[in-house]
């Protein structure tokens, strides 16, 4: 069980991302390197966003899990499968970002909340380098009631199942939407998306919603209350 020094200091950083600014994310290493708008990226529909009420297939919410960091990320639909690093904040405040030239690789947010325990946990990676598509080139293809699944060091699978896919423009993120609290565990997974310019690359964020709705891993069961 955390101290309540080190209590005090994860609820300091959560308080810091909700803080973030969203143009931040799609500075440097996240823009566009080579190439061009012809090779876009998938971008969610208007279905794909989220609805005032959930709907009568939504899966139902699961017990929240104990604090441990998440070392594997995957998406069954996209075909994605990548390990995880830990990510902090850069000196100006903004959510840092794993190596551009790594393009398997996804980040999480590991001064806030672990995936699966109570909160809201932050995952990031790139949309592309200068290679080609990197691991999240597809994100804005996913939709409502697929599925996202995180390893932990615990041997446990937190699934996800996601709620919503919707696309920002970098100057109206909505902060305390996507890095808000909650009161049940719940997973935003981000990228780059929306618009792309040639001067300043792409001009927004794909942004995942999901919520915890199983495990995998001895001792715990899939599924809903």
């Amino acid at each position: 069980m955390p101290s309540r020094r080190e209590a005090r200091s994860r609820r300091t950083a959560r308080a810091t991302i909700a803080a973030v600014s969203a143009f931040a994310l799609c500075c440097g290493v996240w823009l566009l390197q080579s190439g061009g708008a012809g090779h876009a990226p998938p971008q969610p529909s208007a279905a794909q966003a989220a609805g005032e009420r959930p709907g009568p297939g939504e899966a139902a919410a699961f017990s929240a899990l104990p604090p441990s960091a998440p070392t594997r990320l995957r998406i069954p639909s996209l075909r994605v499968d990548a390990p995880l690093m830990g990510l902090g904040l850069t000196a100006e405040g903004s959510l840092d970002v794993p190596p551009a030239e790594r393009r398997n690789l996804a980040g999480w947010y590991e001064a806030g909340t672990a995936p699966g325990e109570r909160g809201t946990s932050i995952v990031a990676g790139h949309v592309d380098n200068a290679e080609g598509p990197a691991v999240f080139y597809s994100l804005g293809a996913l939709k409502k009631g697929h599925t996202v699944e995180v390893d932990r060091t615990d041997g446990l699978t937190a699934v996800f199942t996601v709620d919503a896919v919707e696309v920002y423009d970098s100057r109206a993120f909505p902060d305390e939407k996507v890095y808000g609290s909650s009161r049940r565990p719940e997973l935003r997974v981000i990228t780059c998306g929306g618009g792309y310019s040639k001067k300043t690359g792409y001009l927004g964020n794909v942004v995942v919603f999901a919520h915890l709705t199983g495990t995998k891993g001895a001792g715990h069961r899939v599924g809903g209350w």
